[in-house]
């Protein structure tokens, strides 16, 4: 179930320069590569001609040369040259991705060109803004992109998955929650009062081990797979779910899932955070400490995947912790059924071809 008419993250700038990078998202082959002027093409992965894959040939200056009869296409798709001949066929032409570059990300639009609107990308500043430093990757997942937001919405797991990192079993005992959704979103907020804190916490050095602290998590989903969390703690009892967090721990966890079929996804994944900034050995500390983190969700959704693949997907049983996640595939599926139901009335009213 793919939402069409969205953003989805392609990958890092860094990651896309002067040569051809076959990618999958939506099930769909593409190709991507960074012009000379800068800027980032993004083209159907294959040949109007024989259908051969793009991604096989080679970009000769800004133009993507097919590896089988040398046709060519410029960054629009279009194709500009056929060796064994002059004229060039009206339908030698291949789609084309808008793309966006924001936040050292690159952004792709998978609907019709037309609908696409920069305005429309989800809110990852941190990745940029000077007053955080950040850090973080890319994670190839073989499990569904939803069950990747379903992990990042319910952390009562951190308890029993991230013991070595994030999690005690407190957050999942002990944690209140608060589930708010609008047309646009659905929001997590846990606390869990009076709690040891977890070990990635204390290796930052700012969190005692000795002080047991209130801890927040306020979770932030945005359809059809962007999830942006902050979380922390501080010494208990000292006012923090007023609204006083002065001398704890504060992370921005930011998340973003591209499906690339059923049961794979990308997942791009940073953290953020406003202390130290100026000490590259703690954002390097932060970025493995993460990762580790997400390393260890990815085991469990790999698992989960090969036995909802090996039961042919069996009901799953719902409990009150599931009420961010279940909100939230809720909100997609209403927006995938609009879209369709406006795709398929706008094939109905479109106007029959005479042969």
């Amino acid at each position: 179930m793919y939402l069409k008419g969205s953003w989805y993250v392609a990958a890092w700038s860094k990651d896309i320069g002067h040569s051809l990078s076959v990618q999958t998202i939506l099930r769909e082959s593409l190709i991507l590569f960074r012009k000379s002027n800068g800027e980032v093409a993004a083209l159907e992965n294959r040949c109007a001609h024989r259908h051969v894959p793009l991604g096989a040939g080679t970009l000769v200056g800004d133009e993507v040369e097919c590896a089988y009869h040398g046709l060519r296409y410029d960054g629009t798709g279009q194709c500009t040259r056929v060796p064994s001949q002059d004229r060039i066929p009206s339908r030698a032409k291949v789609r084309s991705y808008p793309i966006v570059e924001r936040y050292g990300w690159v952004w792709i639009w998978m609907g019709p060109a037309e609908a696409a609107d920069p305005a429309a990308i989800p809110d990852f500043s941190k990745l940029s803004d000077p007053a955080f430093a950040a850090a973080g990757g890319t994670k190839l997942v073989r499990a569904n992109y939803e069950l990747i937001t379903d992990n990042l919405m319910d952390l009562s797991h951190v308890g029993f998955v991230h013991q070595k990192t994030i999690g005690n079993q407190d957050m999942g005992e002990k944690g209140t929650i608060k589930v708010e959704r609008s047309d646009h979103g659905v929001r997590v907020t846990r606390w869990v009062i009076d709690a040891p804190p977890p070990p990635t916490y204390v290796r930052t050095g700012i969190i005692s081990a000795d002080q047991n602290v209130d801890r927040w998590q306020i979770i932030d989903f945005e359809p059809p797979g962007y999830v942006n969390i902050y979380v922390g703690g501080v010494a208990t009892r000292t006012g923090a779910p007023e609204g006083n967090r002065v001398g704890g721990l504060g992370l921005w966890i930011m998340n973003a899932m591209t499906p690339l079929t059923e049961s794979t996804s990308n997942y791009f994944w940073a953290v953020g955070r406003d202390f130290h900034i100026d000490k590259p050995q703690v954002t390097e500390f932060m970025r493995d400490e993460i990762s580790r983190t997400f390393d260890e969700d990815a085991l469990i959704l790999e698992l989960q995947q090969s036995t909802m693949d090996l039961f042919t997907h069996p009901q799953s049983v719902d409990i009150l912790a599931d009420a961010g996640g279940v909100q939230a595939r809720r909100l997609l599926r209403s927006l995938v059924e609009e879209e369709n139901a406006l795709a398929s009335h706008r094939a109905k009213s479109a106007p029959e071809h005479v042969a």
